[in-house]
């Protein structure tokens, strides 16, 4: 990953890292739409195969209203991750006020002990250039 700020966490031998980009041809700040693209990378630090089945996310815009999005996956895949291994997505997501912020966690589970475990997705911000920096 280049130099856009990144934010990770460390769950149970799983690293998730983001990145987020602003999509300035995409936002129309004038019909109150920002939208920004991000990057994750899961790394499995672990010593089994790992396999990532559901998503839960919960985004809060700069007025704090909350929005809970769940499902099967990512990007249409539930991706099995190798020991020592990597899965990388880029996904998006749009709200209605200049800044906000979305965090959440992915569950998983090992395929070969059928153990179910959660890994946190780091609490990362939307910042636009139409808004100040805030650090969240």
């Amino acid at each position: 990953m280049d130099n856009t700020p990144c934010f990770e966490e460390t769950t149970d031998n799983v690293r998730v890292v983001v990145q987020t980009f602003w999509l300035d041809d995409q936002s129309e700040p004038d019909e109150h739409r920002y939208v920004w693209a991000y990057r994750i990378r899961i790394e499995n630090h672990g010593t089994e195969q790992i396999q990532l089945l559901r998503r839960s996310w919960r985004i809060v815009d700069g007025q704090g209203r909350i929005d809970r999005v769940e499902g099967d996956g990512v990007v249409g895949e539930q991706p099995l991750i190798d020991a020592a291994a990597s899965f990388e997505y880029m996904s998006g997501a749009a709200l209605e006020t200049p800044t906000g912020f979305m965090g959440g966690m992915y569950h998983m589970i090992r395929p070969a002990s059928r153990q179910h475990f959660d890994v946190s997705i780091p609490v990362f911000s939307l910042d636009s250039p139409h808004h100040p920096a805030i650090l969240h």
